[in-house]
């Protein structure tokens, strides 16, 4: 009888065992005496370093977020990080201006509303709801027009200088002083809310632009309509967005939710036949006629949303670079864009010590040391961890992918006890590793090749290593019994943890528990 292939069925006895003990024989009665099952658990150091974020892959992390971040923040232990993100702005489909006002002699009828062609007043509006740091430290923040097309490029070490031109005066559509909380706004107004309940208040920076700007755009939709037919036309022909960043202030990072170009217009007051109507109060105009009835209105035009590209660029000090290098009894993750941990899982020895045993559970945790507060605005560790293969680190995120518990796993910071990060059961990425090596074995084999396995790792550095990433973890809450993850990206808001290991620090290990047959047991 082969039951080789059955060991998870067998713990699942053996689990049995233990909330009864009169079944001490169920199951194993159907087998060859010589064929009873044991269970047990090896432990095997793993190796663990620090690793700059910007030094994987394609430099920086990958970070597709409609999330803009703006500011500086100086740490004591890890030097300052400057964040700043370029955006473009959607069109919607077939957009138009509203008409101007006519009025049909013959038929006593208007059409349109804006009272004269022209933009009243236009500004960009940088809306933001939730920060990181001092919320009265001061900053100033600038907005640049781009020139060029912003690519596909969502990786952190985007250079902006690559898309504006810093040198040109006209590239500066405004510059503004700003507070995180801003202390000009009443509390009535920074309270106020609809029948609903809903916060009528959204915190801003608002940047008044030149009406020539807005006029430029209108003119063109009047003229050439094909212009704002879809958001890549008019981004290639019109406006190809913006660039947000902090010029002074260290102490504040922004989280911005949405960026909004807004006109201001002047329009009629108009009848049920589309007639303008007349003041009440007796004005009369330039002709000594009564005057119109007009009034103004601001409206987004056009909006940063996810339709669109939005790249974020971080920019982390030197001291990192010291960081990874020189403290070697530990290790580090730090966000965003900082610091991961990677760790070196002795795959070729569990093979060799297991070759016929079936792995049930792989057990590995990552504790990290106490993490004092010293000062107002201190990093919290991580909420939420991915372990990955290091190998996988450039599609999992560019493809948008989940954990699928084989490759990929997640695990969440236990700040109340352990302050550990604790992956359970990481089995399947162990075997999934080993059965590589052993099919590169098989095909070399057949291959007629002698099978050298210190070259083939040489030639696959990345086989037997993992990396423990900081991320955000999104669920789809439809079902809140069991809510469904949707997204996992890094993590781009500050924090850090400290985790035992490193090359000359206290070993990591991991606990392998594997079921075994005194047969083979006793043969081996």
């Amino acid at each position: 009888m082969n039951v080789k292939n059955i060991g998870l069925l067998f713990l699942t006895v053996l689990t049995l065992f233990a909330c009864d003990d009169t079944t001490n024989t169920l199951g194993i009665g159907m087998l060859p005496s010589t064929d009873t099952l044991s269970v047990h658990t090896d432990i095997y150091n793993v190796t663990t370093e620090s690793v700059l974020a910007d030094s994987l892959g394609e430099g920086g992390v990958y970070a597709k977020t409609s999330t803009g971040y703006v500011g500086r923040f100086t740490d004591p232990k890890f030097g300052y990080y400057e964040s700043s993100f370029l955006t473009e702005l959607n069109c919607t489909e077939n957009f138009t201006f509203p008409e101007v006002y006519k009025y049909n002699e013959a038929t006593k009828t208007g059409s349109g509303t804006m009272a004269g062609d022209t933009v009243t007043a236009i500004q960009l509006v940088v809306y933001y709801n939730s920060w990181f740091g001092d919320s009265l430290n001061a900053c100033r923040m600038s907005v640049y027009e781009l020139d060029q097309k912003l690519e596909k490029n969502r990786y952190t070490n985007i250079k902006p200088e690559n898309y504006y031109n810093r040198f040109n005066p006209e590239a500066l559509l405004g510059r503004k002083a700003y507070t995180a909380y801003d202390t000009s706004v009443p509390d009535s107004v920074r309270n106020e809310t609809d029948i609903y309940g809903n916060a009528l208040y959204y915190p801003n920076v608002t940047f008044p632009l030149d009406k020539e700007l807005g006029n430029k755009i209108l003119r063109k939709n009047r003229e050439n309509p094909e212009y704002f037919k879809n958001s890549d036309i008019f981004i290639d022909s019109i406006f190809k967005g913006v660039y947000v960043k902090s010029d002074y202030g260290d102490g504040t990072v922004l989280y911005i939710d949405r960026v909004d170009l807004q006109m201001q217009f002047r329009f009629h007051y108009v009848d049920s036949l589309g007639v303008a109507l007349k003041k009440k109060d007796g004005t009369l105009d330039e002709n000594g006629q009564p005057a119109d009835s007009l009034y103004y209105s601001m409206a987004t035009v056009f909006a940063s949303t996810k339709e669109v590209i939005q790249a974020n660029q971080f920019m982390n000090s030197n001291i990192m670079d010291n960081i990874v290098k020189e403290e070697k009894g530990w290790t580090y993750l730090k966000s965003p864009a900082g610091i991961f941990t990677e760790a070196t899982i002795p795959y070729d020895k569990i093979a060799e010590e297991h070759p016929n045993d079936t792995l049930n559970a792989v057990k590995i945790t990552f504790t990290n040391y106490a993490q004092d507060s010293k000062n107002n605005f201190d990093m919290e560790a991580p909420s939420n961890v991915l372990l990955l293969r290091k190998s996988e680190l450039k599609t999992f995120f560019e493809e948008n992918k989940t954990n699928d518990n084989i490759t990929s796993f997640i695990a969440s910071h236990n700040n109340s006890g352990t302050n550990q990060y604790t992956f359970n059961n990481i089995a399947r990425l162990v075997t999934t590793c080993i059965g590589e090596m052993q099919n590169a074995e098989k095909e070399a084999m057949q291959a007629g090749e002698q099978w050298d396995k210190e070259k083939w790792m040489e030639e696959n550095p990345d086989w037997n290593k993992i990396l423990l990433i900081p991320v955000t973890i999104t669920y789809d809450s439809s079902n809140s019994t069991s809510p469904t993850i949707t997204g996992i990206q890094h993590d781009l808001k500050p924090g850090y943890a400290k985790l035992k290991g490193g090359k000359e620090g206290e070993s990591l290990q991991i606990e392998v528990t594997y079921t075994r047959f005194s047969e083979e047991r006793n043969n081996k």
